[in-house]
């Protein structure tokens, strides 16, 4: 502890003596230059006068003091600090030279840092509270991150008052070092944690973390209370696109892409951590409510109504046995009012049967105090049943202190308990939006497996951006913006650009009348004005006198833009559903996409949906269904069946337009008409960013990396293609399961492994949608000419060991393909991924008797080490060691 002190009411003071309490059972050593001794204990003048073997620096002392710290406990082989000390960013420029002196520490001494600015750190399973302020919470499940010191003290005081015991709670502070996506990492691993809950002042590198939290959410939720939703952010662009996709609505779209339950309130953040520890995931929406009062029960009907949620409808057979128990006027249906002279054994039963209905998924008992409740007999019932069924039980005992006693047995028996019944209502919704989230996240796409959308002209798209840039112009012209949707495969409106009124005119009769005769740019500025030059032209007398008027409106400008012509486009009626799809930059998360209703008036009708690049044909259909326009878009599918898969094909080549040309700071298509003939765009507009910041801010989701695909030749002369996995392939590889001997699936997983249980979606969705900036997934796909489909024949996986530089890898090949070159190749591929992601040294386990795997590490340069406890061969190598080019026996 540097900056230990005994004066009462200092940092220094309160951290040592929640260091020194005797619940921690490791060894604390005080830093004070002026003192020898601090709350009896002995104190070192410096951290180099400590004996050697410390795991861990707190640092509170001055913040000029801080930088020159970090470098002495690199120097002492101190591998992490804990930067209490306020004065760095928050302090003006002084602090921001601070700051950056106390970056460059960190990054020539390799210690990691939490901090500065920060509460501190608890972990209850150790007996560790390094913290100032605060008690020692009870142990737990619940993770609590913060960045705020003063909210994390409320959240560590609430979780003892509502007996929720916590895993790890820490103070993140200014993250200078440690941020987000590092803690999720390591929470991820810890036994000790099942749930996370976060409140979060700034996403800081978005990519890293969503990245992590997506990881982690199927296996532990992720919450998250995000202050600042209403902050406004930079000016509003010129297009629809810009002033709709606000900042806010960009992390709502990121955080449910990832799994991850964002909340409004700190009282939904509480809620949220309590139920999630203490109950299990609802598998449906239908709420069953058993209530000894009518009002209460309406109210939480009205409440769950207000989200969106349902209430069960009960099978016959429950009404039944119900009738049998409860008083005649009981009300037959949900609610349930078991009235208010219900004694605890008829209440117990009513609780007991809603659980067991097969048309409820969660339940709800709320109970007010009467004359004839015994409000702690009944809850005393209840907790008897609470764990003998898979159905979260939330409660709402109303009262305060005439049912304070039946509360706390429900709190002891993990029921959670709220003190209104709408309240309760809108958390049994939000637990049910998040599983569904969670299994959204994991729905196998279709496969769109066209052309357009496999190999796009990217060379013809690049051409027309470098040539925009190249001019200096950010605003590409509209012919040209619709010539780099059709280099994507997007259909739009015939488009021809005249140079001259001669060759407007024939373009106009050879497109047919009506036709729109447009300014090429169609944007020309005047003192710092926006204005456009259209004219919709009925006749062909009409086209010369256009063009005329439209170069002379251009030559009367102060600053007119270079006349290049103008554009002759077919004018088309637009009967059907007019829809905006566009993109923008966001500060944090990158590119954005926005979908909804279009045309001119867009933004008064607000009906819109954000997502995040790269789309897949399901996601892409869940933002269409997001938009009040899904309503329209349905009516057409109903004589246009394949309407919804053609508009789910333009919106993934649309998102993968955006990823691949990072210059394009906006694009709109505006209007998309879709119809019973078809879906074009009608109008289309591109910025892009002609400075260095056009690439600063990262796509927030690892988009798919083409680099890494490639044709290749097996020894046996077989043409194949080794590419990245995507969560299309699920269906071939179920195939390719159905295909392995025993003795591969023995190799590959040391036991024989069912058929079913290797195949099973949630096994294969953890396979198939990775997060490629993690881990890399890699096939060996041929076309199998009997079935006319792509199979696999081979499939390899590297995947980044947390808080390391260490990878493991695994291969397993279909067994009429071994001894041919394609287990060698799948690996040299994931080596080479592994070395582009920085990864240092690559692993795996093989079985003593897998000679063919153990011959392949062997040719590729690993070591091999026989493990006899284990009686497994090790193999690691780095990935700059030599790779041997030996060809295969």
């Amino acid at each position: 502890m540097v900056g230990a002190s005994d004066k009462q009411g200092g940092v220094g003071n309160a951290v040592l003596s929640n260091l020194l309490d005797k619940q921690f059972a490791g060894t604390v050593f005080a830093v004070n230059a002026k003192r020898d001794s601090v709350l009896g204990q002995k104190a070192y003048p410096t951290l180099s006068a400590i004996p050697s073997g410390l795991d861990l620096a707190i640092i509170a002392t001055p913040a000029a003091s801080v930088a020159s710290l970090i470098r002495e406990c690199g120097s002492a082989n101190i591998p992490a600090a804990l930067v209490l000390s306020a004065g760095f960013e928050e302090n003006g420029r002084e602090g921001q030279l601070l700051a950056e002196d106390l970056r460059v520490a960190v990054r020539e001494s390799g210690v990691r840092v939490i901090g500065p600015n920060c509460l501190g750190i608890i972990n209850p399973h150790a007996g560790l509270n390094a913290s100032f302020g605060m008690s020692m919470p009870k142990k737990g499940t619940v993770a609590v991150l913060s960045q705020s010191g003063a909210l994390g003290t409320a959240i560590v005081d609430w979780s003892v008052q509502q007996n929720v015991g916590l895993s790890t709670f820490v103070s993140l502070g200014a993250m200078i070092d440690v941020g987000w996506a590092e803690m999720i990492d390591y929470l991820s691993d810890d036994p000790c944690t099942s749930s996370i809950v976060i409140y979060m002042e700034s996403i800081g590198n978005a990519r890293d973390f969503l990245s992590a939290a997506r990881e982690l959410a199927l296996y532990k939720p992720v919450i998250v209370l995000k202050a600042g939703r209403h902050v406004e952010g930079a000016m509003a662009a010129m297009s629809h696109t810009g002033a709709m996709a606000g900042s806010d609505d960009v992390l709502d779209a990121a955080f449910d892409r990832c799994g991850i339950l964002r909340v409004k309130t700190i009282a939904e953040l509480f809620y949220m951590a309590e139920v999630l520890s203490k109950q299990p995931r609802p598998t449906g929406p239908r709420l069953a409510i058993v209530t000894n009062a009518g009002g209460p029960g309406v109210l939480a009907a009205d409440a769950l109504a207000d989200e969106g949620g349902e209430l069960a409808a009960f099978a016959p057979q429950t009404i039944d046995e119900l009738s049998t128990v409860l008083p005649p006027s009981w009300s037959k249906g949900n609610p349930l009012d078991v009235l208010g002279d219900a004694s605890a054994e008829k209440y117990c039963m009513a609780v007991k049967c809603a659980l067991a209905d097969p048309n409820t998924d969660i339940v709800l008992t709320i109970l007010t105090p009467q004359a004839m409740t015994n409000a702690a007999e009944i809850a005393a019932s209840i907790a008897l049943i609470s764990n003998k069924n898979n159905k979260p039980l939330l409660a709402s005992w109303m009262g305060g202190a005439s049912v304070a006693a039946g509360i706390l047995i429900l709190q002891e028996a993990s029921i959670p308990c709220f003190p209104y019944p709408d309240t309760a209502a809108r958390i049994a919704q939000y637990m049910w939006r998040y599983g569904k989230s969670l299994r959204n996240l994991y729905e196998t796409p279709t496969l769109l497996d066209d052309d357009a959308l496999v190999h796009p002209d990217r060379v013809r798209a690049g051409n027309i951006i470098e040539g925009a840039i190249a001019a200096r112009r950010a605003l590409l012209t509209e012919f040209e913006s619709k010539q780099l949707l059709l280099a994507y495969g997007i259909p739009t409106v015939d488009t021809i650009l005249a140079k001259n009124a001669d060759a407007a005119v024939d373009e106009a009769n050879r497109l047919g009348f009506p036709v729109a005769v447009k300014l090429n740019s169609d944007i020309i500025t005047h003192k710092n004005k926006v204005g456009g030059v259209r004219l919709n032209l009925e006749n062909e007398g009409s086209v010369r006198d256009a063009f005329d008027q439209i170069k002379a409106a251009v030559s009367s400008y102060d600053s007119p833009l270079a006349f290049q012509g103008v554009t002759v486009q077919r004018m088309l009626r637009r009967d059907g559903c007019e829809l905006i799809l566009g993109s923008k930059i966001d500060a944090q998360c990158g590119p954005v996409l926005l979908f909804g209703s279009g045309g001119r008036y867009a933004e008064a009708i607000h009906d819109f949906a954000i997502g995040l690049p790269p789309l897949n044909s399901t996601l892409a259909n869940r933002l269409m269904h997001k938009a009040r326009a899904f309503r329209i878009l349905h009516e057409i599918e109903r004589t246009s069946p394949d309407i919804l898969a053609q508009l789910e094909r333009i919106m993934v080549i649309f998102s993968r337009l955006v990823l691949e040309h990072r210059e394009i700071s906006e694009i709109e298509i505006n209007p998309l008409l879709v119809s019973d003939e078809g879906i074009i765009a009608l109008d289309a507009r591109v910025t892009l960013s002609l400075g260095e910041m056009r690439d600063a801010v990262p796509g927030a989701i690892a988009q798919y990396p083409v680099r890494y695909s490639k044709q290749w030749t097996t020894q046996n002369g077989h043409t194949v293609r080794i590419r990245p996995i995507r969560p299309e392939d699920e269906p071939a590889m179920v195939r390719f399961h159905g295909q392995l001997s025993d003795r591969t699936v023995y190799q590959r997983y040391f036991s024989v492994l069912g058929l079913a249980q290797r195949v099973a979606h949630d096994r294969l969705a953890k396979l198939c949608f990775i997060d490629y900036d993690r881990q890399m997934a890699m096939v060996v796909e041929y076309e199998d000419t009997a079935v006319g489909r792509r199979e696999i024949a081979g499939i390899g996986r590297i995947v980044r060991l947390h808080r390391s530089n260490d990878a493991e890898f695994a291969v397993v090949v279909g067994d009429k393909w071994q001894g041919i070159g394609i287990g060698t190749e799948l690996l040299r591929e994931l080596l080479s991924y592994a070395e582009d992601m920085g990864v240092e040294r690559v692993t795996a386990d093989v079985l003593l008797d897998n000679s063919m795997m153990q011959h392949i590490t062997d040719k590729l340069g690993f070591e091999r080490n026989y493990d006899a406890e284990t009686k497994l061969v090790k193999v690691s190598r780095g990935t700059s060691a030599h790779v041997l080019t030996v060809d295969m026996a």
